[in-house]
């Protein structure tokens, strides 16, 4: 039997791969975030999001953290930028 070798295009599967983890870690931190609106009992809402990920993006201690609250406040807000 002959096997089917894969090769990989390595420069479109590792950019593949970020594009993906990019938007995992962007879920993932909207995730974090509605868990804690909905724990202190605050109404979900565009708004408490966009304040939640404003406060982070003030506490960030590194670009790549205030890079991402950014594209998220963007994204929420419906600003040219994020999409």
């Amino acid at each position: 039997m002959r096997q089917n070798s894969f090769k990989p295009d390595s420069a479109g599967d590792i950019a593949c791969y970020f594009a993906e983890a990019q938007l995992y870690s962007q879920q993932e931190t909207l995730g974090q975030i509605v868990k804690e609106i909905m724990r202190s009992g605050s109404d979900l809402s565009r708004k408490t999001i966009c304040a939640k990920l404003a406060c982070r993006l003030e506490q960030a201690s590194n670009a790549e953290d205030e890079q991402r609250f950014r594209i998220l406040i963007d994204l929420l807000s419906g600003s040219p930028e994020g999409l």
